[in-house]
């Protein structure tokens, strides 16, 4: 026969506790997280101060340099104007679907960073009035303005990529047209503001679309950058490649994406379409900014010499080591 264990009723219960004993020692507990909690934003807002006055630090390189010799667009070169007059003519935002539907359809390459770098050694922007350097040359001009500076690391970095989506057109580019130049939004109007003003996409068929000829066209006050199309190029394919490949933070991705957006962070246009996110990122761009446009010189610079501080630094950024492009 199989016993049965029967549970004697427990009646040896602990001792009285005291309620208002635990009550104040939760109360202490709390203290103390709220405390650490408060301590722990203050750090944070610490660092963020920190790296915003890192980040703004007036430039030096730039000084004494005569900066209305810089984007001289009505005196440039008859290949400038017709490459402005291309890309406004088929920047629509019919293409712009579509090159993004092909960005994400496929990997165009893998290869490290320094080898995109080398890759574009044989491209010279025809869009920019200001240099004859190769790519790469001007990668490392901006870079080392801003570690002159002692700018963050972060900042030498994006300085050494930011123009690496100009891989695009070694990638089955239309032209230069989708790789280089200024950009603006699809989708509304074209602002008057952006180089050689509105005149210049009259053949745009999205010039005469009765939506997108609008001022706000598929987008709302206040929308923020991020659901906004800006004109495809090599901004917006970097920004994709390497939001979700490396480290880097917003205020990189947005130097990254914005640098050639010059009739909003240097015009003044699009500013409807900001939000707060867009407000602090704005100033991460034109912080940037000099560093792109003004270091734009004829010295080369050495690269075997600056090869192994670089490299170092990319690791730094990229978990990976080989990038899908």
């Amino acid at each position: 026969m199989v016993g049965i264990l029967v549970q004697e009723p427990v009646t040896d219960f602990p001792e009285k506790r005291d309620g208002l004993a635990l009550e104040a020692m939760v109360d202490e507990i709390e203290e103390i997280n709220i405390k650490k909690d408060q301590a722990l934003k203050q750090q944070k807002a610490a660092a963020q101060a920190q790296f915003e006055a890192d980040m703004n630090a007036a430039s030096e390189f730039d000084a004494t340099k005569d900066k209305t010799q810089f984007r001289q667009y009505e005196d440039a070169s008859d290949t400038v104007k017709n490459f402005y007059l291309e890309q406004h003519t088929k920047q629509t935002v019919a293409y712009n679907l579509k090159a993004r539907n092909d960005f994400h359809a496929k990997t165009r390459a893998e290869m490290t960073i320094w080898e995109a770098m080398e890759r574009l050694n044989t491209l010279i922007d025809e869009s920019d009035p200001d240099t004859s350097l190769s790519q790469i040359e001007h990668l490392l001009q901006s870079a080392e303005a801003i570690r002159r500076d002692n700018k963050p690391r972060w900042m030498q970095l994006t300085g050494l990529i930011h123009d690496l989506g100009k891989l695009l057109f070694f990638f089955g580019a239309e032209g230069q047209w989708d790789v280089v130049g200024d950009t603006f939004p699809v989708g509304c109007a074209f602002d008057d503001k952006i180089i050689y003003g509105q005149k210049s996409f009259a053949a745009n068929p999205d010039s005469t679309n009765e939506i997108y000829s609008t001022k706000h066209g598929i987008y709302t006050p206040g929308c923020g950058l991020d659901n906004v199309m800006l004109s495809w190029g090599h901004d917006e394919y970097l920004y994709h490649v390497v939001k979700d490949q490396s480290t880097l933070p917003d205020e990189a991705l947005a130097m990254i994406r914005y640098h050639s957006f010059y009739p909003w962070h240097q015009m003044g246009a699009y500013d409807w379409m900001m939000d707060d996110k867009d407000r602090e990122m704005f100033k991460a761009v034109k912080a940037f900014n000099p560093y792109d446009l003004y270091s734009k010189n004829d010295e080369k610079p050495k690269l075997e010499d600056l090869k192994e501080y670089y490299l170092e630094l990319i690791d730094e950024y990229f978990p990976n080591k080989v990038i899908k492009w």
